[in-house]
């Protein structure tokens, strides 16, 4: 019999009890963690953002040519995929790296991570530069938790743009 790789008969009996803790975004043993794809999705989402407010902006009344209509569309498509890009990256940090301990550090854990997992969804089905903006808040609120947590407060906000 097999589980997990190991074959029982070869390392303990068959009813020895164990537990494996495996602890991972991706439920396996590698340990990888870092908030910095939740901030690259989310900047994508308020490049987006701002893009197809200036592109309306531009147009005035003239939002009906081939042109207008495909760019915006890039612009949306684009948008919510890094929207929800950013919420399973969210969604990864808060519930396998982040563990009931935490809690005692930080009282507002779920309510922040709740909040940006909102956000996200409103920037999907919005254009909005305050929605984009607070987005961007909440993700560096939770990679300076992320990075208090692991001992590592000196790892700075940085943005790529």
């Amino acid at each position: 019999m097999f589980i997990d790789g190991i074959q029982m008969g070869q390392y303990m009996s068959s009813d020895t009890p164990y537990v494996i803790d495996a602890e991972a975004h991706c439920d396996g043993p590698c340990g990888v963690y870092d908030p910095a794809s939740a901030r690259i999705a989310g900047e994508a989402v308020q490049s987006m953002t701002n893009k197809m407010l200036t592109l309306a902006e531009n147009h005035g009344n003239d939002c009906s040519s081939a042109a207008y209509i495909n760019t915006m569309s890039r612009y949306a498509a684009i948008k919510e995929e890094e929207a929800q890009k950013c919420k399973d990256e969210l969604l990864v940090l808060w519930t396998d790296f982040f563990k009931p301990q935490h809690l005692e550090a930080i009282p507002n854990l779920h309510d922040i991570f709740w909040k940006a997992a909102k956000l996200c969804s409103a920037c999907k089905v919005e254009v909005s530069a305050e929605h984009a903006q607070e987005l961007m808040d909440a993700i560096e609120d939770i990679h300076n938790m992320f990075w208090n947590v692991k001992g590592r407060s000196e790892i700075s906000w940085i943005r790529a743009s």
